[in-house]
């Protein structure tokens, strides 16, 4: 996935290497079996097309060269797509009878009022992507993340609709009533299936031993100032991030300066490369120059990195006077907007103004937070159990009242 902030050639980097060191299919192997890169732009109005010099034609796959294809998709189509499909079985399901009232609502709202769903139209995308990497047609996908606004918001999309089910039909409440109503159990196992390709798209794209995550930024202030948020952000979702590419066509000593910085706010990180990319002089527009890009992205290292990789531990005390800490490395370009909250299960953490939800260990789901502290890149939470739902020893009492 190749991400970074509008108008550092995030498009030019992701199809430069989609399109460097690829490999012809094998002789014998018809084209459409398994070939060697897709390129996945999400923006329906780039460019790629015609940069690639190949036909718009959105939603199916275009080869570029004998191993290169492009999937170009429109957010609204694939919306469309997929409304149609589950207004469908809402209405098999219903077949005139009185089921919840929501059902006709749902059924009767258009695939754009739906969009206003939170998290609805990122979450198809994502899942489009998936289609096509467990497809076994491509060897290897690159994303381009830069035609879909907020690339991290998208990245968040999962977890977002998966509370928006959560708040509008609860789980226990939608199990309940499909065991009490067998024809509510359909659009419950619907809406059920639904939940579950959230965390499994949660999962997908935070593997890092399948995905690696590439930041692009420009060599001036602007992209050293949203460099610090964008690796702060990566490290509160536990995206795999492998590399910062700064780009800059003429090269210099502002790339230089903007290299030495990503190194250190990086601080000695040596899980993710700081590289620049060698770009053509000419204005890159034409296949032939976008080739002349030397980019490398670094595959995937198979280590989480920050809330992924968080840790916990019992520092001290016994039972109710236990003491824990909950601990990972997370950037934080200023401490004054780091901000922290508590909802169920999850700690909320709000950080360069995102906020995102990590999922409490289950020794600490019945705790409560104590107190936090950031220090040297990691921050550090610490826990005491909760009274009120903390299992605690019973003993058992003598017929003289004695313990």
């Amino acid at each position: 996935m190749v991400l970074g902030p509008g108008g550092s050639g995030v498009s030019v980097v992701a199809a430069a290497a989609a399109l460097r060191h690829t490999t012809h299919p094998p002789a014998g192997v018809r084209l459409g079996a398994e070939r060697g890169t897709l390129l996945v732009s999400l923006d329906s109005r780039s460019y790629l097309p015609e940069r690639l010099g190949v036909l718009r034609l959105p939603g199916e796959p275009v080869a570029v060269t004998a191993d290169v294809d492009l999937l170009q998709l429109d957010p609204l189509s694939v919306l469309e797509q997929a409304w149609s499909e589950f207004t469908g079985a809402l209405t098999a399901v219903s077949s005139g009878k009185a089921l919840l009232p929501i059902v006709g609502s749902v059924a009767s709202m258009a695939p754009g009022e739906l969009s206003a769903l939170p998290g609805v139209q990122e979450f198809l995308l994502l899942r489009r992507i998936r289609e096509s990497a467990t497809a076994g047609r491509w060897r290897r996908i690159v994303v381009d993340l830069s035609g879909c606004g907020d690339p991290f918001a998208l990245l968040r999309s999962p977890t977002v609709l998966s509370a928006a089910l959560e708040r509008l039909w609860p789980r226990h409440a939608r199990l309940a009533e499909a065991a009490e109503k067998p024809a509510v159990a359909q659009l419950s196992a619907a809406v059920e299936g639904i939940d579950r390709d959230c965390q499994d798209l949660a999962d997908l794209f935070t593997d890092p031993h399948g995905v690696a995550v590439h930041v692009v930024v420009d060599a001036g202030d602007r992209g050293a100032r949203a460099l610090a948020d964008q690796i702060a952000i990566s490290d509160l979702m536990a995206l795999p991030l492998r590399s910062v590419l700064v780009n800059e066509g003429a090269g210099g000593a502002a790339q230089v300066c903007a290299i030495d910085t990503a190194r250190a706010v990086l601080g000695g990180d040596d899980t993710v490369q700081v590289t620049a990319v060698a770009a053509a002089p000419e204005a890159v527009d034409r296949l032939s120059r976008i080739r002349r890009v030397v980019v490398d992205l670094p595959t995937p290292g198979g280590r989480p990195r920050g809330s992924g990789a968080l840790t916990v531990a019992h520092v001290s005390g016994e039972g109710l006077d236990s003491v824990f800490e909950l601990a990972w490395d997370q950037g934080l370009p200023d401490p004054d907007r780091l901000a922290l909250g508590r909802s169920g299960d999850d700690l909320l953490v709000t950080v360069s103004g995102f906020r995102f939800p990590v999922r409490l260990p289950s020794v600490l789901r019945r705790c409560l937070v104590t107190g936090a502290d950031w220090h040297a890149g990691r921050l550090v939470l610490r826990f005491r159990p909760d009274p009120a739902v903390w299992p605690q020893r019973r003993t058992r009492t003598t017929p003289d009242g004695d313990g």
